[in-house]
């Protein structure tokens, strides 16, 4: 339906409410449309006063939609005149009122009232992501830095992850600011960022260098670059980390990740004990390996393709070198099929050593063994994130040296052409890294909101004159 262009007298309203195929949800459809067509308040406001006076009260429902237009017009007084009537209306109002009335009073000159709103929610239930990024946001305008990174930190410790954009905000917001406090507060959010290998997007990016030139007395430049294959950085000649982990840490993490991961909770939920024996004692026999593949998951590189051949291309590609490889496969490969062509099969098992798992297993766990088992020079190649076992690794340097460990030894691969190119793991971290007065800061050209374990090549270096 289309909302009219001016407000109407009761009569039009029943007249229109007449008309509609559904009329007992007319107020609702019209109004979704209101929001659609962003009409103006005083068309909303006299359908209200239409539905008040027939009804003698307005729903829930209708009360929200009202106020999401105003919202998307920060009327701020119509803001506050909804949630006086929803207070005295509703006892309890649920997360999509809240959301709205936070986000509509942050945006406004009234924006303490936003904080008032969070206290609220706070003692029904645990306020959203949007609730706190928009409280954040609020103060970060206000330049009330301290109140902001007070709800940064109840957030993080409520595990609620920030959106790189209210990361954005805490540099665009300080800039020009004093403060050594605050100086650590956003040397702790580049920090966050190297911990959960996050890396921001050109803006963001931007936004981190012109907070550093800005910082009254601190002589910071920031210089975009791109560093050399053997990891020095060409503005500073500072060579970044090694993305090797040391004897210990490997151990670490080996001795971790058997333990948590692969004989913790998870793995046998699609797997049986006895397969993953089975497999323990086929690794053992055959250690070590130099590449261990996820077959099922390189299979379907390339769609129009067989799935057979995008293996035995990477199979080929990779036995190059005389390595050793092992090929995490299903049972149901060995089947005669349209994907999978029994000769090629054989080909490749002269290259490479397979094991056919029963078509439920779940291979990560498979995968994560047999690489840690050969030593720290075997890589993997999946297109998997691994994102799950780092949840089961508790505490934060664990994960930090999975992350490590996993930047180093994934080698991850694009079908190009029917060619591959392999973009071997770099010999350096790409992650954010300082010395004290330098900062190399990995950046990404486009937004992206996901984790992706393709590592950027492009990077801002800032160093202190």
């Amino acid at each position: 339906v289309q909302p009219p262009e001016k407000p109407l007298q009761a009569e039009e309203w029943n007249k229109l409410r007449e008309s509609f195929q559904s009329p007992e949800i007319f107020e609702e459809v019209m109004f979704n449309s209101m929001v659609r067509c962003n009409s103006s308040i005083d068309v909303a406001k006299s359908l209200l006063t239409h539905v008040a006076k027939s009804n003698g009260d307005i729903a829930y429902n209708l009360l929200v939609k009202y106020l999401a237009l105003c919202v998307q017009q920060g009327q701020t007084s119509e803001i506050r005149d909804v949630y006086d009537i929803m207070k005295i209306r509703f006892r309890i109002l649920e997360s999509g009122a809240y959301n709205l009335l936070i986000r509509g009073m942050s945006n406004s000159d009234q924006w303490r009232m936003a904080l008032t709103l969070l206290e609220e929610v706070k003692k029904i239930m645990t306020p959203s992501r949007t609730n706190y990024e928009s409280c954040i946001k609020a103060a970060s305008r206000h330049q009330e830095m301290d109140l902001a990174f007070e709800l940064y930190h109840e957030m993080l410790a409520k595990d609620l992850v920030p959106t790189l954009d209210v990361l954005q905000a805490f540099f665009e917001f300080s800039r020009g600011m004093k403060g050594a406090e605050l100086q650590k507060e956003l040397f702790g959010i580049l920090l966050y960022l190297r911990d959960n290998q996050l890396y921001p997007h050109k803006t963001f990016m931007q936004s981190i260098k012109l907070w550093f030139e800005s910082i009254p007395g601190g002589n910071w430049r920031g210089q975009l670059t791109t560093i050399k294959d053997s990891g020095q950085c060409p503005v500073c000649n500072h060579q970044l980390e090694d993305s090797d982990l040391t004897e210990e840490e490997y151990n670490n993490l080996k001795e971790r990740i058997i333990r948590d991961v692969i004989h913790g909770t998870d793995t046998f939920r699609k797997t049986s004990p006895q397969e993953f024996e089975a497999f323990q004692t086929f690794v053992e026999n055959r250690l070590p390996f130099d590449i261990v593949i996820d077959g099922l998951n390189v299979s379907h590189i390339k769609p129009r393709r067989m799935q057979c051949e995008n293996l035995f291309d990477a199979v080929n590609c990779l036995a190059k070198e005389n390595a050793r490889l092992l090929v995490l496969g299903r049972k149901h490969m060995l089947i005669n099929s349209s994907n999978w062509k029994r000769e090629i099969m054989k080909e490749m098992q002269n290259k490479a050593d397979f094991f056919f798992a029963e078509n439920i297993s779940e291979d990560d766990a498979f995968l994560l063994y047999a690489t840690l088992r050969s030593g720290k020079h075997c890589k993997f190649v999946t297109r998997d994130f691994l994102r799950d076992h780092k949840a089961c690794l508790s505490d934060s340097l664990t994960r930090h040296l999975f992350r490590k460990w996993q930047r180093g030894h994934q080698i991850s691969k694009t079908m190009f052409l029917s060619v591959f190119i392999q973009q071997p793991a770099s010999n350096y971290d790409c992650v954010v890294q300082t010395t004290g007065d330098t900062w190399h800061i990995p950046y990404k050209d486009s937004f992206e909101e996901k984790y992706s374990y393709r590592v950027p090549r492009k990077w801002l270096c800032i160093q202190q004159k």
